[in-house]
């Protein structure tokens, strides 16, 4: 499992492969609701990256072509939204 400061890294890096581009971005921005200048505010918030991980690991294709570039495994990103998201259900209360 990644540290959480490895984990933020990654998730930075990720931020950067999808903002890079206007369309992932514009697919980032539609599905989250952000409008630019709330984009802008959030910047390497955690939030904000748990948020991108999250859309990045929701679209396998998106998953995939995001490791090679960053090339790093695609298990990695995975590891990185899982230390930087929510608990799972099962853990709450644990």
């Amino acid at each position: 499992m990644l540290s959480e400061s490895a984990a933020e890294a990654l998730g930075n890096r990720v931020f950067g492969y999808v903002t890079g581009e206007p369309g992932r971005l514009l697919r980032f921005m539609e599905s989250s609701g952000l409008s630019p200048d709330a984009l802008r505010q959030a910047a390497g918030s955690p939030e904000l990256v748990a948020g991108l991980l999250d859309h990045v690991v929701a679209d396998e294709e998106l998953l995939v072509a995001c490791a090679a570039a960053l090339e790093v495994p695609p298990e990695r990103i995975t590891q990185a939204w899982r230390r930087l998201g929510p608990p799972d259900p099962g853990e709450f209360g644990a």
